[in-house]
């Protein structure tokens, strides 16, 4: 976890304005080496002005520590080291203070402002010192040399702090913004991984809701006819012993088939959940997970082969007559190919709708009409009252009330409206509208 600049300055445990131990010393030496420098110089200073020896060593002393006030009052070490500039002392003063102070976070402006004032002083004093000791003849030199060095002389002193000042400073900040783009990046990184986290979490609930729904079409039905069969081959194992045997044959088929189904579905989940423990692997477990859901999808599609297709509704339709059913199937329009997925949802519509009136509706008169038109199919599944005394006796068979909820989602998942309820008549109607794309 990377901390930025004000993080390790808080937490910093150095004394008063300085946040590390060492920053302290580092001051403190540069106080003392500056008190010391003016302090000397105080005393060709106090001689040239007049003054008792000590009270210029004391003045010096005292101007050289501010220096140890640079991080807290850059501004006010340089305007110190300016004002003491015509008495020759404070160099080291004036060389660190600009440093501290165009390193420092301060308007461009008064950086430019007091290294101006400190460069036309030293500049000055300088040009004074000069001429004073041409004047005396210790310097014989021409007139050209007293601007020139006065020049050079404050070049010398001011634009080497100030520049370098500025070039650490600007480092700083850099460093301190890359700081700032890092704690960012893991802040999003971390709020990525939560809401890959989530997703994935929907994403395995989906998926359990999906092969719910998909075992329940595929296994209901053939159960649902299983029972209906078992049913009637108990009303006339005595009376018709050939139609007994008949029935059996085809309660023994549908019952192979579903125990294949179900084989596939269980085999389905078993590689899903090899792929999941192969995925969380890999560092991002949420990614892992959702690739484990989209491998599980996949499966499914593949272990089922390419579904059931509008071209098997007959197939279904005569399953539901054999089970003792009066079915009507009529069709419109022109037959022609759909989407994998439009005629798997418009089959499983129809053998849902059909297994709730096997469940609900035992003997009723149904009617199932599938209508091919410009961009869309439409299918309707509608069943008379059942008879009063019918010549089958109820099957009993049970309901876990998903049947309507998944034809509901299936459709509404392509884009599609689905209506169902009871009739007029007494009877129940279950009505979808696919769009063919």
């Amino acid at each position: 976890m990377t901390t930025t600049g004000e993080e390790d300055a808080a937490a910093g445990t150095g004394l008063w304005w300085w946040a590390r131990w060492r920053s302290a010393v580092l001051d403190g030496v540069l106080a003392l080496a500056s008190a010391a420098e003016c302090g000397a110089e105080g005393v060709p200073f106090a001689r040239d002005a007049g003054v008792p020896v000590s009270v210029g060593v004391v003045f010096g002393v005292l101007a050289g520590s501010m220096l140890l006030m640079r991080r807290k009052w850059p501004i006010a070490v340089v305007l110190v080291s300016i004002a003491i500039t015509p008495a020759q002392m404070g160099f080291l003063l004036s060389i660190v203070g600009l440093y501290t102070l165009a390193a420092a976070e301060l308007p461009r402006r008064i950086i430019v402002a007091l290294a101006g004032m400190s460069f036309v002083g030293t500049m000055i004093v300088t040009f004074v010192r000069l001429h004073q000791d041409m004047a005396r003849g210790e310097l014989t030199l021409g007139n050209w040399f007293v601007p020139f060095a006065s020049i050079a002389t404050s070049l010398g002193l001011t634009a080497p702090p100030l520049l370098l000042g500025l070039y650490v400073g600007a480092r700083r900040r850099l460093m301190e913004s890359l700081r700032e783009r890092a704690d960012s990046l893991e802040r999003e990184l971390q709020l990525l991984a939560e809401r890959a986290e989530e997703r994935a979490q929907w994403a395995r609930g989906e998926e359990r809701t999906r092969i719910a729904r998909e075992m329940h079409d595929v296994v209901a039905h053939r159960v649902s006819l299983m029972v209906v069969h078992a049913a009637a081959l108990q009303a006339v194992a005595r009376k018709d012993p050939e139609k007994a045997v008949k029935n059996a044959a085809l309660v023994g088929d549908m019952g192979r088939q579903a125990l294949t189904e179900l084989r596939e579905m269980l085999g389905v989940l078993r590689a899903g959940d090899g792929v999941e423990r192969r995925e969380t692997d890999v560092p991002l477990a949420a990614v892992g997970a959702a690739a484990a859901a989209a491998a599980s999808r996949a499966a499914v599609e593949d272990a089922s082969g390419e579904g059931p297709c509008l071209s098997e509704l007959d197939e279904l339709v005569g399953q539901s007559a054999a089970a003792g059913m009066v079915v009507d199937l009529s069709v419109e329009g022109r037959a022609r190919a759909y989407a994998a997925e439009v005629e798997q949802t418009a089959y499983r519509v129809v053998q849902e709708a059909l297994t709730n009136v096997h469940k609900h509706a035992g003997g009723a008169k149904t009617y199932v009409r599938l209508a091919h038109r410009v961009s869309e199919i439409a299918m309707q599944v509608e069943n008379e009252p059942p008879p009063e005394a019918a010549a089958v006796p109820a099957a009993r068979l049970p309901s876990g009330g998903n049947g309507l909820l998944g034809m509901r989602e299936r459709v509404l998942a392509l884009g599609g409206v689905f209506v169902s309820g009871p009739t007029d008549a007494g009877g129940f109607r279950v009505s979808a509208v696919i769009p063919a794309a």
